[in-house]
């Protein structure tokens, strides 16, 4: 799903009022549903600035923009959308996701916030131990493995060397090539249990046993040490991408850079003039500050922290993304807690210590709306579900009326036999596959127990708290309108590719190349060099011949590009003038650029699969606007007049 347009839809959605429906109060209806003047103010003045198009920012054409949204919301109705089953699962999802930050207890998460704050300004090198039991284990089967971890525990206790207890009694794959190393890790790496035992643990000792969900471990922690500062860096970057209008070698040109750095040229006009990152170039290569493990690229990380001194600059290195000059900018003091507290508070809520902020929640909830024990599903469920639950293959009938006895009452729902019966009909597909049906129906029942609690306080907050009604109501709406776009729109469009050849042929003359040029562009520091370079280009010397006299004594005086260019693309000198021929000298970014035309290319209609992309795109727009002609049509849309001109006056007085 494309969440960046999902997240517009959301802007645009609203929160129907519960304020009485009198005439005065509606704008308009459809099909005699009446829409509120309370959703359009509302709409109109959070969104306003988010329309491009002038002639929709007035108060009748922004209307139109409304219309169409609820006739969307409508359609979507119509053909049942909210009843999809991927749109449930998405919606659900959502729902339980926004609700977390309604759920959690200040005074717990202030204090796991700090817990973590405190341990985020160390970081631990361990190696560890591993005892596969999963918590689904039969009770003898959790013991066996507790034990055999008990005695690998007073082996490395008594010195016995913990990489080699590691190699040989450790379950983790690969634990015969790695011994067990972690490395150094820091806050929110591992999962809760693991991460506190080993802060807990002193430098050069082994821990207690702590199970997680993956068994049971001992942890030797072999260094502790601060962690470093964040850091800002620019840096110069040619992309290792094949590019089709473009000849050079990315690693010979970074190193050409590079021996331009050396001789003293800047490097902001470098990074300006040549540097692929086009959003760092623009500011001589600059980039936001960040702190170790924060980018998706440890080989640029590792370089930049490499460097110590501020000022200082790299040799190329080569990333995943292409290959960098880096400049070390400058090295920020450690963040302070009110710094960071925003961030822990999301990590924190958001990561397995929630588990310990829910346990005391679902007291919380209980203690509000009440909880009362019914029948006991034990022995019902022990016959009424088979065997072949625990191999995830148990198909569910529906309990006779008669024996749905109710489980449990939280507030004024109750929760009956057939509830927990969808539930373990569900959960099975995702379920660890189990020995014993009862250790299954035991951990089910714990665990549906606490999603009905759960799910009856968000239930409640729906009802309870207008600013989660607002947000889910818009996400509810958000999702219908992208799904309903996706049925009669996008899905059309992609597949009829009859349709989108018409379309081109009636359109193409929109889609055109600019004039371009055939070029060899020659950019140096110094118009003598430049010179040179003119009179050797209207000798129709290549470029490797002119690279060859020019850059001489492992000194870098010239770069050079060439490729097809519209002639108006960057790589282009400004005001420059496409004629056959060699021109003349440019002032280019403190450089001076001469540019040899080898062939001028007159504009010409670009073919479809040349722009493909930007088609279906326009395609897509014609599809809705016939699509929204028939809503139109189908739907009966009443405007009051009187108050459109009431709101006029208020919005726009």
């Amino acid at each position: 799903m494309n969440k960046k347009f999902l997240s517009i839809i959301v802007l645009f959605s609203i929160t129907i009022s519960s304020l009485s429906q009198k005439k005065k109060d509606i704008l308009l209806t459809i099909d005699d549903e009446p829409v509120l003047v309370s959703e359009f103010n509302s709409i109109y003045n959070k969104n306003l600035e988010l329309v491009i198009d002038e002639s929709q920012k007035s108060i009748e054409g922004y209307l139109d923009l409304f219309i169409d949204y609820k006739l969307k919301i409508v359609e979507a109705y119509s053909q049942e959308l909210e009843k999809d089953k991927d749109y449930k699962i998405e919606f659900s999802k959502y729902r339980e996701q926004l609700s977390r930050n309604y759920f959690y207890e200040d005074k717990v998460i202030s204090e796991l916030v700090k817990e973590a704050y405190e341990r985020g300004l160390e970081e631990i090198n361990v190696n560890h131990i591993l005892i596969l039991s999963n918590y689904g284990d039969l009770p003898q089967d959790t013991l066996i493995a507790y034990n055999k971890m008990k005695l690998i525990l007073d082996k490395a206790k008594n010195g016995e060397d913990f990489e080699a207890l590691a190699k040989k009694y450790s379950e983790e794959p690969g634990v015969d090539k790695n011994a067990g190393r972690l490395g150094y890790f820091n806050v929110f790496t591992m999962v809760y249990p693991f991460e506190t035992e080993a802060y807990n643990t002193k430098e050069g000792e082994v821990s207690e046993i702590v199970r997680t969900q993956y068994g049971y471990h001992i942890i030797k922690v072999n260094k502790r040490r601060k962690k470093e500062p964040e850091i800002s860096v620019s840096h110069i970057m040619i992309s290792n991408k094949k590019e089709t209008t473009r000849t050079f070698d990315p690693e010979e040109r970074i190193n050409e850079l590079y021996a331009m750095l050396e001789q003293g040229e800047s490097f902001e006009n470098i990074a300006k003039q040549f540097s692929d990152d086009k959003n760092s170039a623009i500011k001589g290569g600059k980039l936001n500050r960040f702190s170790k493990g924060e980018l998706r690229s440890n080989e640029f990380e590792n370089a930049a922290y490499s460097i110590k001194i501020i000022g200082e600059i790299s040799k190329p290195i080569e990333s995943e993304f292409g290959w960098h000059i880096i400049r070390l900018d400058e090295i920020y003091s450690i963040a302070t807690f009110e710094d960071k507290k925003e961030m822990l508070e999301k990590s924190v809520s958001d990561g397995s210590r929630s588990k310990i902020v829910t346990q005391m929640v679902n007291k919380k909830i209980i203690d509000k709306y009440g909880f009362e024990n019914g029948v006991s599903y034990n022995p019902y469920f022990k016959t009424f579900v088979a065997d072949t639950v625990t191999l995830r293959r148990w198909v569910y009938t529906s309990i006779p009326a008669v024996d749905n006895k109710v489980l449990f009452t939280i507030g004024e729902r109750g929760v009956t036999y057939n509830d927990f019966a969808a539930y373990i009909k569900v959960r099975q597909r995702t379920s660890k596959r189990y020995r014993d049906k009862g250790k299954l129906l035991k951990d089910y029942y714990i665990e549906f127990e606490s999603v009905e609690i759960k799910n009856y306080f968000i239930d409640m907050l729906e009802i309870e708290n207008e600013e989660f009604a607002s947000i889910i109501n818009d996400y509810r709406n958000g999702l219908l309108i992208f799904d309903v776009m996706e049925k009669n729109i996008w899905k059309k469009s992609k597949r009829d590719s009859v349709g989108l050849q018409k379309f081109y042929e009636e359109t193409k003359n929109q889609y055109y190349w600019k004039k371009r040029v055939d070029v060899i562009i020659v950019s140096a520091t110094k118009d003598s060099i430049v010179r040179k370079a003119q009179e050797l280009l209207k000798q129709d010397k290549t470029e490797e011949q002119i690279k060859e006299q020019l850059n001489t004594d492992n000194k870098i005086n010239v770069i050079i590009t060439s490729g097809v260019f519209e002639i108006d693309q960057r790589e282009l000198p400004e005001k420059f003038n496409p004629e056959l021929g060699v021109s003349s000298l440019y002032n280019v970014e403190a450089s001076f650029v001469v540019v040899r035309v080898i062939e001028v290319i007159p504009p010409k209609i670009k073919t479809l699969e040349e722009i493909k992309g930007k088609v279906i795109n326009n395609y897509q727009t014609y599809l809705e606007d016939i699509w929204m002609q028939k809503l139109r049509e189908k739907y009966t849309v009443e405007i009051n007049k009187k108050v459109l001109k009431r709101i006029k006056k208020e919005l726009n007085p």
